[in-house]
Order: C-alpha cells, then sequence, then structure tokens
C-alpha cells in the first residue's frame, strides 16, 4: 500500500513559523516520524511540499494508479482552493485532510474547508499526531475496501 502525504504553503517553515500555534517540531522530523509509524503498518509513504497551489494540483493528479491514499495538509489553500478540491474529487483517490491546529477555534474565513466535502475525513488540532492519526485511518479504511 502507498500514501503520498502532500503538505501545502509555509509548512516548510514548520520549526520556526509561530511555534506558539504549529509547535517547534520540523516537517522533515514529521516526515520522519511518519515514515516510521508507516514501515510498523507495512506501508509505503511518500513526501512532498509546495507553496504553489499548481503543483499540489499536478501530485494529486499525477498520484492516479501510484498511490492507494493521500494524507493532505493544505494550509491555507483548504479555505480557497478549489482546483485542489476538484483536482481531489477528480482522482477519485481516498484522501484526509490534516490540520496541525484546530481551525475551528481560530479566525472565522479558516472555518470554510473547500477540501472537507472531498475527503474521507478530516483531523485538526493535534499537531503532529494528527498525520499519525490519519495515517491510521486511511490505511484502516482501504484495508476495509
Amino acid at each position: 500500500m502507498k500514501i503520498l502525504v502532500l503538505n501545502g504553503p509555509n509548512l516548510n517553515l514548520l520549526g520556526t513559523r509561530e511555534p506558539e500555534m504549529y509547535g517547534a517540531e520540523t516537517l522533515e522530523a514529521i516526515n520522519s516520524s511518519l515514515q516510521d509509524t508507516a514501515q510498523h503498518m507495512a506501508v509505503s509513504v511518500q513526501f512532498f511540499q509546495s507553496n504553489s497551489e499548481g503543483a499540489l494540483v499536478d501530485a494529486i493528479q499525477g498520484a492516479v494508479g501510484l498511490f492507494d491514499g493521500i494524507i493532505i495538509n493544505p494550509a491555507a489553500y483548504t479555505h480557497t482552493s478549489i482546483a485542489i478540491r476538484d483536482a481531489i474529487s477528480a482522482v477519485a483517490i481516498p484522501t484526509v485532510e490534516v490540520h496541525l491546529s484546530n481551525v475551528y477555534s481560530r479566525e472565522e474565513f479558516r472555518h470554510k474547508s473547500f477540501i472537507a466535502p472531498v475527503a474521507i475525513g478530516q483531523i485538526a488540532g493535534f499537531g503532529s499526531s494528527g498525520y499519525k492519526l490519519a495515517l491510521e485511518g486511511l490505511v484502516g479504511y482501504l484495508r476495509k475496501t
């Protein structure tokens, strides 16, 4: 089983960007921890981060036939990107949306996700542990189908 893990804009700055909101852990550390979890689950994971909406859409489209599932933290694109939403819908690969912070306890504009309606689930507010929860949930879902 192969899972694509996508991270959107500014997540490359984790560890230094607003650590009171996002924690001190870097994206590289999060990916490494998730890689360890995946190995214990006998699952392969591949990581991709981009600040570009188009690059994320290309990665989603490119996942067809290569990946069984997608974990995505679209970051700010959650609230703005119909293109990412449409790409997820078009490829029909089971997708879980992840957010480090609880977007529903933040500014009003963050309460709307264009991704959630086309995802099989959404995890928010558990920090970097949300990626592990997403992986466990997605793999469980895929193994049942």
